[in-house]
């Protein structure tokens, strides 16, 4: 039997609400499928670089968080260009924005 999925929409609510109470800035810069959109990060490190983060699912269907923009901050047109790309191959995605100076995600998944 599988396992009964949060929706995405109901985990966005949570973490953005998560982060503020952290005192973070956090916004969802785009809207994807309420149900099972696939979650893109873009931390911002306030002038230090951006990274991008990619929400996946490991081989026993654990979610999961890959660095993909490098294990560096990038520039942020680099960071946009590659949020561009997934949005053409993905309708469905959704976009949420972190500006932590410190680079802090605060996620429970693993981050690779």
């Amino acid at each position: 039997m599988s396992e009964v999925r949060l929706r995405t929409e109901i985990w966005v609510k949570a973490q953005i609400r998560r982060w503020f109470a952290a005192g973070m800035m956090a916004v969802v810069v785009r809207h994807g499928d309420d149900h099972a959109g696939t979650v893109l990060i873009k931390l911002n490190f306030q002038g230090a670089g951006v990274a991008v983060l990619s929400q996946a699912r490991d081989l026993d269907g654990n979610r999961v968080w890959h660095r993909a923009t490098g294990p560096e901050p990038v520039a942020e047109p680099e960071a946009d260009a590659y949020i561009d790309r997934q949005v053409g191959r993905d309708p469905d995605l959704w976009v949420l924005e972190l500006d932590d100076a410190e680079g802090r995600h605060m996620l429970d998944d693993p981050v690779e």
